[in-house]
């Protein structure tokens, strides 16, 4: 599994398998399994139940696919999944920011209403 930027282009090595986009409009198209999670810049998803759902379907295809996550520019809606992925996978909610910006990037997960909605994700 891996979360990246949009912007910074597709990284080398392998293409993934299936990826979820964190958009505020629909994503272009990929090469590979896509779906798409209406979910502004700087905000909060659109439908709580369907970025859930996306985050429960990364998880259990991570196990046998490449998976990505993907916003923007990779480190607040990004950031944001994966804190809530790593929620779903075993992490304490109250340690999942810290262990997203140790294990992924450091300014992962950018507003105040991206932290509570970890902090409240369960």
């Amino acid at each position: 599994m891996r979360g990246r930027g949009l912007r910074d282009g597709l990284p080398g090595g392998a293409l993934p398998e299936y990826g979820v986009y964190l958009l505020g409009k629909q994503p272009p198209a990929v090469e590979w399994e896509a779906r798409w999670v209406r979910w502004p810049d700087f905000r909060l998803p659109g439908d709580d139940r369907e970025a859930r759902d996306a985050l429960v379907e990364v998880l259990a295809r991570a196990g046998d696919e490449r998976v990505e996550v993907a916003c923007g520019g990779g480190r607040g809606r990004t950031g944001t999944a994966l804190a809530c992925l790593a929620i779903l996978d075993g992490v304490a909610p109250s340690e999942a920011i810290a262990f997203v910006r140790t294990n992924y990037h450091p300014k992962a997960v950018e507003t105040p209403w991206q932290q509570r909605h970890v902090r409240r994700f369960s």
